[in-house]
């Protein structure tokens, strides 16, 4: 049996300190938030009026008999039934209003978070789980703070309000109503945290019963093969009855709930009747005082559940407001520094003579070094240690060896997607760190193993990330890289939609459009990581055409196991276990019969043995 969900964890204590920070995003729209609280307490004081007019209606036929003509009663009914009306309308636009704006700032803002923070925070974080925050969780408190906070103010008002009448109208009695108070908010608090608990029971149970559905579907002829039938009917047979034991103890505690709140209703209806039936013969007390007690007695059921049932979503929300406040409480690992900061904003407004960047250094990249870099994911596992490398504009490096050993490590390491945990990494002799980070990310180009598309056009999916390129900037790249034949040959060309991921598109179309999509912005540092693994060899030919044109003048790093794609590299660097043990050119690292040798000549022969 699959554990029980994170969303599905139930808090025992009410956190104040963590929906005072959640309630904070809803301070921006004070506007809605006092709409919403006076329409609250206008509505408990019009739903605590009714009985009073009725009150006043039975007193009204006692005094007058047949003559009484209710008109201003029937009156006063209306305005009261208009008023409430006109409440529930302003609070359902307070609290509908305030809940959107709330979802869409804390969404925004949680986006927002997730664009700014580095590589090594999506290590260990599944995109189900990021997707979760930014839809179910965000949407879950917003409902609680707007639609929570009028269910609050109304309840609590009525509550009160009715107490106070009752005292009013009859010390004596309205305190003997009010005795039935306690235990029916203790069983109602008591009773909704279980409700709530085997409610979310039933929901897992029937998630887990759609996915075992879905998984017996699209694995029948697995099934099948393996003669696995009996066995997955057991497990469904599990699945079942886990259903049908918290659907039942679902229904059975709502059975027992609301017959225990009817009868505390019927006692204190019973109380009153009882003791101010008396109190009637007695002439001490009015037939239609009577009415409004018994009216007032069973009307105390709504506001008390309310405010139980709010108090438990709200407990029960709380792993989802701390989930979303420590994202945005999150400060992203790789940012500018404040000196950085102070830079970019002074010349943000002056004009910049050519060759100075937006935080006032040097705009050309002329050379990369790695200078005694340590890096490591985590305690346990490190995996460069005094790593040494310097790369001038122009050169290509390419990087081979087995996996693991930290060629992808070293290239994100240069893109600045992670910070080394020792040493430095210096740009044209200057510690990266005291560079803009945007602007040296935006001289960054890089084609990665699996190529991806986002739904659109190829002209769109090619100026991704440089928006403002023209069409004949598009057009340039495609050709560089060899895509435009291709592209050309679709029926719409450059204005045919890729799908959702490019799905319209072949792997070694994508991979094309994804080397232009790098290259429009003419990148002063290339990297290819892997980028020709996954295509097949007449997509690699085309682009290898093209490599010479794409490597002139850049700082190029690229990874391959396919040996064909390097052999043109200015520098073959083979990694092991995050050190360089041989370094050289194609023709040299074959003359030293190494580590590069070994794998040449084992590609060759396997490529030899695919031809024959």
């Amino acid at each position: 049996m699959k554990t029980e969900p994170e969303e599905d964890v139930f808090s025992e204590r009410l956190d104040l300190s963590l929906w005072k920070r959640v309630f904070r995003h809803a301070l921006p729209y004070r506007g809605y938030l006092k709409r919403l609280s006076v329409s609250a307490v206008a509505i408990a004081m019009v739903d605590a009026s009714f009985a009073l007019v009725t009150r006043w209606a039975v007193d009204d036929v006692i005094a007058s008999g047949a003559e009484s003509g209710f008109t201003p009663q029937i009156a006063v009914y209306v305005t009261l039934t208009v008023l409430l009306c006109v409440g529930v309308w302003i609070f359902i636009r307070a609290a509908g209003g305030l809940a959107n704006h709330m979802s869409h700032d804390i969404r925004a803002e949680s986006f927002k978070r997730l664009q700014e923070l580095e590589f090594a925070y999506y290590d260990h974080r599944p995109s189900g789980w990021l997707i979760s925050r930014l839809t179910s969780d965000c949407d879950k408190l917003s409902r609680i703070i707007a639609w929570g906070t009028l269910d609050l103010v109304w309840a609590f008002c009525l509550v009160v309000i009715i107490g106070i009448v009752l005292i009013v109208l009859h010390p004596v009695l309205g305190l003997l109503v009010l005795t039935v108070v306690p235990p029916l908010v203790f069983i109602s608090a008591w009773f909704q945290k279980r409700l709530l608990l085997s409610s979310r029971e039933t929901r897992k149970y029937n998630s887990l019963i759609t996915a075992s559905f879905s998984e017996a579907l699209q694995g029948l002829r697995t099934s099948k093969a393996l003669v696995r039938e009996e066995a997955n009917l057991d497990e469904f047979r599990n699945l079942s009855t886990g259903m049908y034991r918290v659907s039942l103890q679902n229904s059975l505690q709502s059975a027992v709930y609301i017959p225990i709140v009817l009868t505390l209703g019927s006692t204190a209806a019973g109380i009153a009747l009882w003791r101010g039936g008396a109190d009637v013969i007695s002439g001490e007390m009015t037939l239609g005082t009577l009415v409004a007690f018994i009216f007032y007695a069973g009307q105390f059921f709504d506001p008390v559940n309310q405010i139980a049932e709010v108090l438990v979503k709200m407990q029960g929300a709380q792993a989802a407001g701390e989930r979303v406040l420590s994202l945005l409480a999150t400060k992203p690992g790789i940012k500018d520094s404040e000196k950085v900061k102070a830079l970019l904003e002074e010349w943000k407004d002056r004009e910049r003579p050519p060759g100075i960047a937006p935080d006032g250094g040097d705009s050309e990249i002329r050379s990369i070094e790695f200078r005694n870099v340590d890096f490591c994911y985590s305690e346990t596992e490190s995996v460069l240690e005094n790593f040494n490398l310097k790369v001038n504009a122009g050169e290509t490096i390419a990087l081979v060896g087995a996996s693991g050993g930290g060629k992808s490590t070293i290239v994100n390491l240069a893109a600045r997607f992670y910070e080394p945990t020792g040493g430095a990494i210096l740009l044209n002799g200057v510690d990266l760190q005291k560079r803009s980070l945007a602007w040296y990310q935006s001289n960054l180009g890089i084609v990665l193993q699996g190529p991806h598309l986002f739904s659109g056009t190829i002209r769109e999916n090619i100026r991704y990330g440089h928006i403002e390129a023209s069409d004949e900037e598009v057009l340039v790249a495609a050709k560089m890289v060899n895509a435009h034949d291709f592209i050309q040959a679709l029926e719409n060309g450059y204005d045919t939609e890729v799908g959702e991921g490019g799905s319209r598109l072949s792997t070694g179309q994508k991979q094309l459009v994804s080397f232009a999509r790098a290259l429009i912005g003419d990148p002063a540092l290339f990297i290819m990581d892997e980028a020709t693994s996954s295509i097949d060899t007449e997509t690699e030919q085309v682009i290898q055409h093209g490599l010479k044109a794409i490597f002139h003048g850049r700082i190029s790093f690229v990874i391959a196991h396919r040996l064909s794609t390097i052999r043109g590299a200015d520098r073959i660097l083979v990694i092991d276990k995050g050190q360089i043990i041989e370094s050289g050119s194609h023709s040299e690292l074959l003359a030293q019969k190494g580590h590069y040798h070994n794998l040449y000549t084992r590609q060759l022969r396997q490529g030899f043995g695919m031809a024959s």
